[in-house]
């Protein structure tokens, strides 16, 4: 039986479009060159830095996020607010909770994430990120991190996530059920995977999590 419903955060309750977006812009790029070369990183199973290293070789991110700051202390730079989540993000986190699911929100994110989320009232018992636990996925122990938090059995915690390698095979391997979202580059590519059958199930948004959760539905389609 699920007792707890665990996400991700980018691209799964969060719109990247606009981060990414400001990061073309910074860069002197068009969006669609940016965005493309995103996509490509997604297809060829590379790290998302890649393509700053096409854009710009040799390119020191954290040497330009420190820049960026000091130029514009007050904007959203490669940060996220409210108006980037996704619109069935409130909806299913709500049913959720009336159907008495825990809920936790635990994923790959900088410090400033969290408080971000946070701000958004979003009715979550618990919100981590990668940098408050000072582990990340795909390490087992974050999935051992992210069941702890949900406050029971790994068999009883879904996660749901939006690529296969950082998502659903860790935490298949730890012993959750997982959920790849059909949302964003790599969960429209992974759904198209062979391993993706490894998944509870494949969904194209939020809509019909849950459903799931409460009936325990199973079988890796999309719903």
């Amino acid at each position: 039986m699920i007792k707890a419903v665990a996400f991700d955060i980018g691209e799964t309750l969060i719109d990247e479009t606009r981060i990414w977006s400001r990061w073309a812009d910074r860069l002197g790029v068009t969006r669609l060159t940016f965005l493309g070369l995103l996509g490509a990183m997604a297809a060829a199973d590379r790290p998302i830095s890649g393509a700053f290293e096409i854009v710009a070789p040799g390119f020191d991110v954290d040497a330009e996020l420190a820049a960026w700051a000091a130029e514009d202390p007050d904007g959203l730079r490669e940060n996220f607010d409210a108006a980037d989540l996704y619109p069935d993000v409130r909806d299913c986190l709500a049913a959720l909770r009336a159907a008495g699911l825990r809920v936790v929100i635990a994923g790959n994110q900088p410090p400033q994430a969290g408080p971000a989320l946070e701000r958004m009232d979003l009715g979550a018992d618990l919100i981590a990120t990668s940098a408050g636990w000072g582990v990340s996925k795909p390490e087992p122990e974050f999935f051992a991190r992210t069941v702890e938090a949900c406050g029971c059995a790994s068999e009883e915690v879904l996660y749901v996530g939006d690529r296969l390698d950082n998502d659903v095979l860790p935490a298949t391997a730890a012993g959750l059920g997982a959920v790849l979202l059909r949302r964003g580059p790599w969960g429209y590519l992974h759904a198209t995977r062979p391993a993706a059958t490894r998944a509870t199930a494949i969904l194209d948004d939020l809509t019909a999590l849950p459903a799931l959760a409460r009936d325990q539905q199973i079988g890796g389609r999309i719903l």
